[in-house]
């Protein structure tokens, strides 16, 4: 513990790790079939779509493009971002109670890095079970910058943005592809799986919360 690196800065992602974001939430009740449900999710519908919009592209012009496509699908594919607000669940309360004692401690600037449409992310900010999302010291999102992690330039625009030292800083993230991402410009990493593994990772990395 002695040489370890004194990290002074936390960045958070947000879908996953502090909020519950879960399109079935919606369709399992719009479609009743798992198997039309599946290829709904694979081929109309798909994370790779999302992600789009998650880069900048119009929800608007996204869900028109797709319906020019896939006519027969119109409702569900509507459905998507005009139901949107009932695909996100609670907040992960374990997570949020890190995240409060990391808010409350003066050894630490706390910052979200996250992949959201820049149209949706307003609205999770309103609502009244997130209002953690109001305590970070600053939020990068993807859907404003036109970048979607893992490109290495959306992490260099954190880094730069809030003049934060990439040595002395973690990244934490659900998708494992987001922290081999962080990895690779020289940020320190956790792939998010619980709070309680968290908590330990944070600890034997000499976090203090």
């Amino acid at each position: 513990m002695t040489n370890q690196i004194q990290i002074n800065t936390i960045i958070f992602d947000l879908g996953g790790v502090l909020i519950d974001w879960n399109p079935l939430y919606v369709f399992n009740d719009l479609i009743p079939d798992e198997e039309q449900r599946q290829y709904f999710f694979e081929h109309i519908c798909t994370m790779h779509w999302n992600e789009q919009q998650d880069a900048g592209t119009s929800l608007a012009q996204a869900t028109e493009d797709k319906v020019a496509v896939f006519p027969a699908w119109e409702k569900e594919i509507r459905a998507y971002y005009g139901r949107w607000v009932e695909m996100l669940g609670d907040a992960n309360h374990g997570t949020v109670k890190i995240l409060k004692s990391l808010i409350d401690s003066p050894d630490y600037r706390v910052y979200a890095l996250t992949n959201w449409s820049a149209e949706t992310f307003p609205i999770a900010k309103s609502i009244e079970r997130f209002q953690f999302l109001h305590w970070f010291e600053g939020i990068l999102v993807s859907g404003e910058e036109f970048l979607l992690k893992p490109q290495p330039e959306i992490y260099e625009a954190i880094l730069s943005r809030y003049d934060i030292d990439r040595s002395k800083a973690i990244f934490i993230d659900d998708n494992y592809k987001n922290v081999v991402g962080s990895e690779a410009v020289g940020l320190k990493a956790i792939h998010f799986q619980t709070p309680e593994q968290l908590a330990e990772e944070l600890t034997n990395s000499g976090v203090r919360f």
